[in-house]
């Protein structure tokens, strides 16, 4: 292909016409018109094969054309920006395939599928391409969950109008310490003591459900009932409350405000816990400065045998913080449904400075027939009593009074069961249906393994003679 000049072209252009290579020396001179009109003669193209251009003597240089230097200056800094971003992109995607390929290195699922089989290795690459295996891991929250849980906030925004505070005023008797000196002996002096707990409703009425402990002190005071007691709303507002019934045994109380719309919290059932399970604790720990707190843990152990007030009582053990003034709070389950009542009391009754992660709950599904008893007689229903006052003779006053370790009748109420069937003060009980006991919560242990009008059989001591007694129990109504 040789380039020739176009005389007919008004520009420098070349055509194209197709010649044997033999034939390039042999052409003949031509005389054509420049540019300015005059006639050149052209001398014939000098053997380079590789040179297009063609010079003329008489023809001046033309001047250098920039009419497209902006349009190609704009390409080239466009193919620069595409370069640019091309390499950033490509050095990403190489970096991401490096930080894969070192993961699988070290990924101990693909060391284990090198013995042959693949499958493993092919469902982590396929894990791998739908998103992380983090994000496929399940929480713990939702490990412990049911299948039917509720997120916590939900729960939370549900069970707050039904959780209040308990706020209760006590008077007890405090002897003076300098009373004795030079037989001057003052006045006992009667003060004023407080508490706070937590409570929640049970009825639209104005039914509330605390522990007894709140509303009745059975501590070194000994202030016994309380004097006034109020409640105090989520929304702020303050009501005065009258104490229904109590019960310190099971330290379940049930009190009454007068107001109604109120919104019950939903009771469930505690049968139904499983160790593990979360649950969800509300109250107000250290008062109402901290009003509603909520926390959260899971079952540590069910039917855990505590004992309160010299009686066994089965409780659910928990971790998550219940601290004073949640006692008598809900501990709800992954529903929202309240499976438990706190009580710091119990987690405190251990003597040690500080406990962590060890709160417990009275069961739901046994303080409900309490508490349906107490707003119906005032009393628990069925639970049996023998009548009398006692206290436990240990070993060194049994060495002492020279009488067997057992339980001293100190009294006999009137008209008790103990009184029908001949029991005297001064008796000392050492067994029951044949059980050697030493002390009265041992006792009460069998006992409340009856119900009222069974006969159990006493074995007393009186006057060195052992005397053996048939009691039909009675109904305890206070």
């Amino acid at each position: 292909m040789i380039n020739k000049f176009n005389p007919d072209d008004n520009h420098d252009t070349f055509t194209n016409e197709t010649d044997n290579l033999s034939d390039i020396g042999s052409v003949e001179p031509q005389n054509y018109e420049n540019y300015y009109g005059e006639t050149a003669s052209s001398e014939p193209y000098p053997p380079d094969y590789n040179s297009y251009a063609f010079t003329s003597e008489n023809n001046p240089k033309p001047k250098k054309k920039r009419k497209h230097f902006l349009l190609k200056s704009a390409i080239f800094v466009l193919c620069l920006a595409v370069v640019g971003v091309g390499s950033i992109q490509g050095y990403k995607i190489y970096m991401d395939n490096k930080d894969k390929t070192e993961v699988s290195e070290f990924d101990p699922e693909k060391k284990r599928s090198t013995d042959g089989d693949d499958s493993l290795e092919a469902e982590n690459l396929n894990a791998s391409n739908n998103g992380s295996a983090a994000e496929d891991i399940p929480s713990l929250i939702q490990l412990a969950s049911r299948e039917d849980a509720k997120p916590i906030p939900e729960i939370v925004d549900e069970i707050m109008p039904s959780v209040v505070g308990v706020a209760s005023k006590f008077e007890f008797t405090e002897e003076s310490p300098y009373g004795g000196f030079f037989g001057w002996s003052p006045e006992p002096q009667t003060r004023e003591g407080s508490s706070a707990g937590t409570g929640f409703i049970i009825s639209e009425d104005g039914y509330i459900v605390t522990n007894a402990h709140c509303v009745y002190d059975t501590s070194e005071y000994q202030a016994g009932k309380a004097i006034e007691v109020s409640v105090l709303f989520s929304d702020e507002s303050e009501v005065e409350a009258n104490i229904i019934a109590y019960d310190i045994e099971t330290d379940i109380a049930v009190l009454k405000v007068n107001k109604t719309g109120l919104k019950p919290a939903v009771i469930g059932d505690s049968n139904d816990l499983m160790v593990g399970e979360l649950v969800i604790a509300v109250g107000n720990p250290l008062g109402f400065d901290l009003f509603g707190s909520v926390t959260s843990g899971i079952v540590s152990a069910l039917n855990r045998e505590i004992s309160v007030n010299e009686r066994s009582m089965s409780l659910i053990q928990t971790d998550a913080a219940i601290n004073s003034g949640n006692s008598g709070g809900p501990l709800l389950n992954s529903c929202g449904q309240v499976i438990g009542i706190n009580s710091s009391k119990m987690s405190s009754s251990y003597g040690m400075p500080s406990v962590e992660g060890l709160g417990f709950a009275i069961p739901i599904s046994d303080a409900k027939v309490i508490i349906d008893d107490l707003i119906n007689y005032q009393y628990v229903t069925g639970r049996p009593q023998i009548g009398i006052s006692t206290n436990d003779i240990t070993e060194t006053y049994s060495r002492y009074l020279n009488l067997p370790m057992g339980v001293y009748v100190l009294s006999v109420m009137p008209d008790s069961a103990a009184e029908k069937a001949g029991i005297l003060q001064g008796d000392v009980i050492i067994d029951v249906d044949g059980k050697a006991i030493t002390t009265a919560a041992e006792l009460n242990e069998i006992i409340s393994e009856h119900k009222a009008g069974d006969e159990i059989v006493l074995t007393v001591s009186r006057y060195g003679e052992d005397i053996k007694i048939t009691l039909e129990l009675q109904e305890k109504k206070s």
